[in-house]
């Protein structure tokens, strides 16, 4: 595994374990159609979170979350569609789409930002699935 995969895995542990302490149940992880990936899905109560996982290095100059664009958006929330449609349990929560940016110092844990509801799905053209 090259380092940047491996930097990126880390920061998903990271912030799944995050999201666990906070109280939500992470019911899929790297979730994959034809139209994207999802890096975590997680629930608590009757909220479904979406989570973009963005790991950097401590030194970035660009903050992570300036790299999920509108074609990245697009690609989550289209994922998503599928994701509730296979699991139709899932229907009558809510949902929101969040970023989390994990800071790294090499492979050491020095920061996490959590952007809930970090976009809206409202702009994008419903996947009819």
């Amino acid at each position: 595994m090259d380092d940047r995969r491996l930097k990126g895995v880390l920061g998903e542990q990271i912030a799944a374990r995050f999201l666990r302490e906070k109280g939500y149940e992470i019911i899929a992880a790297n979730f994959k159609s034809k139209c994207g990936e999802i890096d975590i899905i997680a629930k608590k109560a009757e909220l479904i979170v979406f989570a973009e996982v963005k790991t950097r290095q401590k030194d970035t100059l660009i903050a992570p979350y300036l790299s999920v664009n509108q074609e990245k958006r697009r690609k989550i929330i289209l994922t998503a569609q599928v994701f509730l449609k296979l699991n139709p349990r899932y229907s009558k929560c809510s949902y929101r789409f969040d970023i989390i940016e994990i800071f790294l110092d090499g492979q050491r844990f020095l920061n996490l930002n959590h952007l809930e509801n970090a976009y809206t799905p409202q702009k994008y053209k419903k996947l009819d699935y």
